[in-house]
């Protein structure tokens, strides 16, 4: 059973269990546990626990920690940002947005 599922989409809360999930296998490494017995111990794959093995032998406990959300950067410029910002202050029935 798993801990949690490989997809993306997590809070910030969610995002802190899962690297505390990683510290914790990074200090099994470090004591030698193998990747089976860390992966039945923390209840993730071991296709994980190896690749954050591969990450934690490259640059050590802080290569496992979390990274800041992802996802594509606004493509609105200044204007069509301030029209949607007043739009939505304006509620359903306020002005609809034009191009």
């Amino acid at each position: 059973m798993m801990r949690y599922s490989d997809g993306g989409g997590l809070s910030a809360r969610g995002r802190a269990k899962r690297e505390a999930v990683r510290r914790q296998a990074a200090g099994r490494f470090a004591a030698g546990v193998s990747v089976p017995e860390v992966a039945a111990r923390l209840r993730v794959s071991q296709t994980a626990v190896y690749g954050w093995r591969m990450r934690w032998r490259a640059g050590g406990e802080d290569a496992l920690a979390s990274k800041v959300p992802g996802g594509s950067r606004c493509r609105l410029d200044e204007a069509r940002l301030r029209r949607l910002a007043d739009a939505l202050d304006e509620g359903a029935g306020g002005a609809r947005l034009r191009r």
